[in-house]
């Protein structure tokens, strides 16, 4: 029999690696690597090679379901879709299009994530638009767009081979975006130096020239140490800075006594601090990565700005080799937000304030639109406690497992009258729904995906979609026609596309023809540009002259006390993806890493009679959780660490929703916890468990 192989794209980080999908009698029969991909180069990281048991029949949801009061039963589209737009109108006609909203998904193509927005702007008329980038990287783009005029990455993976120095902030690339971590240390073997900042000693941390094991929420702190340091010594690129930047003269003054409790605030001594600065401003080419190390804490924009000022004051921007790097966490974060699935912006980051582009987004859409910004998901969620806000539409998103305090959004999805979430699998946030969808994953369908150098790529159908599921842009446009609007009417992904690049400046030279063309091209793709950007501001900003923007240190919002006497950071495992719907399904992956553990440092651990591999309760001031402590010494005492990939162990149970005030970015990277051993032979409880015991929230 002759099998098939269709070349598209990992469904799972932002990385954006190249996938060979073969096929025989319409069943996948093996997952490749692109030899020639741009950026994955041949390699695939283990997640990449398990992508097909994520997308297997087995627990997939096949066909459309409706909650009774004695569960799910299944249901035809057209009853599906009846409830949904009877729902949706009685809460509209009540309530208004205030009371109504989206989460869209960054594991979706930017197609479905226009036809979501869309949905909600054309059709609902609300703003209501977001979708997890809320809760990683919002700051990346209110931050930079305030510093740079455009918040995405501004250089290109390949120059990982072309700098002298790279610099990993707040990130740990060799577990969540491997294949880019793989290029890290191999740059670094051939001779580029290489200097991490965090508070764990992660693998690249071991390796490096440098490593600064700074305190969790100290980023502002330590950049502005090293900016003083850079202004004593005249290391700073003047001659850059003159041409290009404003803002010097109040930034100089801001980090004037930056020394002062810099070493008791970040636990980073003077010399250290110098012996960066050195290294960062006088390398010819000097990279900077970071993560949700710098953006999800309550000081996430001015960490963002932050550590702009520090790429500008050097030069270390415009050039190859150089520039500020967001690494992004899904594989289309970066396309949800570039599609407009934010409550403040449509396609291209086009203010929905604006008078003129909504003007232009009117008469395309050939409706009126709302004037006014939306909600922003955890916004959603308030007002859904209050009441205020009553129906979601929800797709590829599971906020009961990724959101912070995992209570408090059980409790607002509880109070909604209509939740409906399209799935691949039964995920929590699914089981809460009125009405759940079946989903087509990303070998099921076409469209792009936009990886985290902005590299556009064709994501090719190789599969039918099993049982009676859909694209996500054809139910939204199912529930836009049961509204009685064709607004979402299109016969093919490819004619989505068209009309986004026709109304987004920077894909608008991009076509399906050019992006296969070019394996991909970045943007801004313009009549300018028409093969794409690999580097950003190499002549001029978009704003002009790039602004140095002082900041301030801020302490976090929760630190450890003796009620709770450890400060809790999250972390992600390589071997696992977001909540695990898809990478737990993978026998591989899940017996590598099966079940949520606790990081601690071996000193705490004595303290509190805990052993390696010992069950323990963990608890904060929002909940209560048990699983195994894994006793390492990549944590300094008094830190411990989580990853949110278990739902056994969900570490949102404990974490902090206070949030950063510009992007509501909540600070998932710090909060207070109490720790202690369980009975011996006592075997850790998991979530559905405890909940049961203690009356837990439900539906």
């Amino acid at each position: 029999m002759v099998s098939r192989t269709t070349t598209t794209i990992c469904p799972f980080c932002g990385v954006g690696c190249g996938l060979n999908l073969r096929t025989e009698a319409g069943q996948l029969i093996a997952v490749e690597p692109q030899l020639d991909h741009p950026v994955s180069r041949g390699q695939l990281c283990s997640k990449g090679w398990s992508s097909a048991y994520g997308i297997d029949l087995r627990g997939r949801i096949l066909y459309p379901q409706i909650r009774t009061p004695g569960g799910f039963r299944q249901a035809s589209w057209d009853e599906a879709l009846t409830t949904i737009g009877e729902a949706l109108q009685q809460v509209l006609n009540e309530d208004g299009p205030m009371a109504v909203g989206i989460i869209s998904s960054a594991r979706a193509t930017n197609e479905d994530n226009y036809a979501a927005q869309k949905l909600a702007r054309a059709v609902l008329k609300t703003n209501n638009i977001d979708h997890c980038a809320r809760i990683c990287h919002s700051p990346t783009v209110a931050g930079l767009k305030q510093t740079l005029g455009s918040g995405a990455m501004t250089n290109s993976a390949a120059d990982i081979f072309e700098t002298d120095l790279i610099v990993v902030f707040g990130a740990d690339p060799t577990e969540n975006h491997a294949i880019l971590g793989g290029h890290i240390m191999r740059a670094h073997l051939a001779g580029t130096k290489l200097i991490v900042v965090d508070p764990r000693r992660t693998r690249l941390a071991k390796l490096a020239d440098m490593h600064l094991q700074l305190k969790p929420g100290s980023n502002i702190a330590l950049i502005n140490a090293l900016i003083k340091t850079i202004l004593d010594n005249h290391w700073q690129d003047s001659e850059f800075i003159e041409a290009r930047c404003e803002g010097l003269v109040p930034l100089a003054a801001a980090v004037a006594n930056a020394y002062d409790g810099v070493e008791r605030t970040t636990g980073i001594d003077l010399e250290t601090i110098r012996e960066m600065a050195r290294a960062y401003s006088k390398a010819s080419r000097a990279m900077i990565f970071y993560g949700m190390g710098i953006t999800q804490y309550v000081s996430g924009t001015n960490n963002v700005i932050a550590l702009s000022n520090l790429a500008l004051v050097c030069g270390q921007i415009g050039r190859p080799g150089t520039g500020i790097n967001p690494l992004r966490g899904q594989n289309n974060v970066q396309g949800a937000c570039d599609m407009g699935c934010l409550p403040n912006v449509y396609p291209g980051y086009q203010s929905v304030a604006d008078p003129a582009v909504r003007d232009k987004f009117s008469r395309t859409w050939k409706t009126e639109l709302p004037d006014q910004p939306g909600l922003t998901s955890l916004g959603m969620s308030k007002a859904a406690l209050d009441g205020s806000f009553r129906a979601m539409i929800l797709f590829g998103e599971d906020p009961v497992i990724t959101d912070p305090d995992q209570n408090q959004e059980r409790l607002a999805l509880s109070k909604l009258d209509l939740l409906v979430v399209a799935e691949l699998t039964m995920t929590d946030t699914a089981r809460m729904a009125d009405v759940i969808l079946p989903a087509a994953s990303f070998a099921e369908k076409s469209g792009t995906f936009t990886n985290c150098e902005r590299r556009v790529q064709h994501v090719r159908q190789a599969l039918t979609p099993p049982g009676e599921a859909r694209a996500d842009w054809q139910w939204l446009a199912s529930i836009a026609r049961q509204l009685g609007s064709d607004q979402l009417d299109w016969p093919d992904s490819e004619v989505i596309f068209r009309e986004m690049a026709l109304l987004t400046p920077s894909y608008s030279a991009m076509s399906y023809e050019r992006i296969d063309e070019c394996q991909g091209l970045q943007w801004p793709c313009s009549a300018e540009t028409p093969d794409g950007t690999a580097v950003l501001h190499r002549d001029s900003f978009p704003i002009g002259r790039a602004r140095l923007i002082p900041v301030h240190a801020t302490a976090i919002d929760e630190p450890a006390d003796a009620e709770y006497p450890l400060l809790l950071t999250t972390n992600r495992l390589h071997f696992h993806y977001g909540c695990g719907s898809m990478t737990r399904k993978s026998p591989l992956l899940e017996r590598e890493i099966p079940s949520g553990l606790l990081f601690i440092n071996p000193a705490d651990a004595r303290d509190l009679g805990i052993a390696h591999r010992a069950p323990v309760g963990v608890r904060s001031r929002r909940g209560y959780l048990e699983t195994c402590a894994m006793v390492s010494e990549d944590l300094p005492p008094g830190l411990v660490s989580m990853p949110y990939h278990f739902r056994e162990a969900p570490s949102n149970q404990l974490t902090n929703n206070a949030q950063d005030p510009v992007t509501k970015m909540p600070e998932l990277k710090a909060c207070a916890v109490a720790v202690e051993p369980l009975p011996p032979g006592r075997v850790p409880r998991p979530m559905d468990q405890l909940n049961a015991e203690q009356g837990g929230i439900g539906r």
